[in-house]
């Protein structure tokens, strides 16, 4: 048996250009937190990053991502459906990916380029943007039994930001979590002998996280009518960041309805602590890694 670090493999959804953005809202690129999460959750793991949106950038090539026991896809600014070079980058490499047979988990965006990868589709979510907190996530039969929600209750909020939705299922998808807005909200999707995890929300994002996010769309969630104007904004998003520093503030949690579902870091990561010791650790051992 060869015993190696653990490798893990974060594949940025956003252009440079998108990065900045929301570096200059006061976040960070979701690649970043992400690594910073799966360094967390398996401390002895090297994590690297691709940034397959950007011209020029340096991917794994297909031999490649089979060196690696794991792959997250991150959250993304674009929109499937517009198209582009910066959309079909990462189409291909979620495609090779697949074809690796490495565990492979999609938050959002993610879970949208794992969809299409494997032949379904993607639009505008005719119901709006749900931003924020995703409400009232509900486990379908399916999903009560699944490994990704071991731990989790049946039940929950998430923090969670898009405005599209998976239309069209992809073959071999099955639906594990649902709520009022978008009728995918998790899914495992095994295309082939590959198995990937996907969720519409984000386990990886902190409250800092999700009010950056805010904050670079900014004009546009006023015009969505989710703030009368950019002060309530910059109000409530001071608010998340602060109770990310201290979530014991009660007054804030009430006015924001959020409870140790959020709160509670190791319950809010579930669903990405349980891939690695579901998907990645057992795909390691069956590769004789370690």
């Amino acid at each position: 048996m060869t015993m190696s670090s653990p490798r893990l493999l974060v594949m940025e959804g956003n252009t440079a250009e998108g990065r900045a953005l929301l570096t200059a809202a006061g976040g960070r690129a979701p690649s970043d937190g992400y690594a910073n999460l799966l360094r967390e959750l398996m401390p002895e793991a090297v994590v690297d990053i691709c940034y397959p949106a950007d011209a020029g950038a340096n991917l794994p090539d297909s031999g490649g991502l089979e060196g690696y026991d794991g792959v997250a896809i991150t959250g993304s600014a674009l929109n499937v459906y517009d198209g582009g070079p910066a959309i079909e980058r990462q189409i291909e490499l979620t495609k090779a990916i697949l074809a690796s047979k490495t565990p492979l988990f999609g938050s959002c965006w993610g879970l949208q380029m794992i969809t299409v990868a494997a032949g379904g589709s993607v639009r505008k979510n005719p119901k709006g943007r749900e931003i924020g907190f995703g409400r009232r996530i509900r486990l379908t039969a399916a999903g009560r039994g699944h490994n990704m929600f071991a731990g989790k209750d049946e039940v929950f909020n998430a923090v969670t930001v898009h405005l599209d939705e998976v239309e069209t299922l992809a073959p071999g998808t099955q639906v594990l979590a649902t709520n009022a807005v978008s009728q995918v909200q998790a899914a495992e999707i095994k295309c082939g002998e590959a198995v990937a995890w996907g969720v519409q929300y984000h386990p990886e994002y902190s409250l800092r996280d999700i009010a950056a996010t805010m904050r670079r769309y900014g004009k546009r969630l006023v015009e969505e009518n989710f703030f009368t104007d950019e002060k309530s904004l910059l109000n409530h998003t001071a608010e998340l960041d602060s109770l990310g520093k201290d979530p014991s503030q009660k007054p804030l949690a009430w006015k924001h309805a959020l409870d140790h579902l959020i709160l509670d870091k190791s319950i809010r990561v579930k669903e990405i602590a349980n891939w690695i010791d579901h998907q990645v650790k057992p795909t390691r051992a069956k590769r004789e890694r370690g």
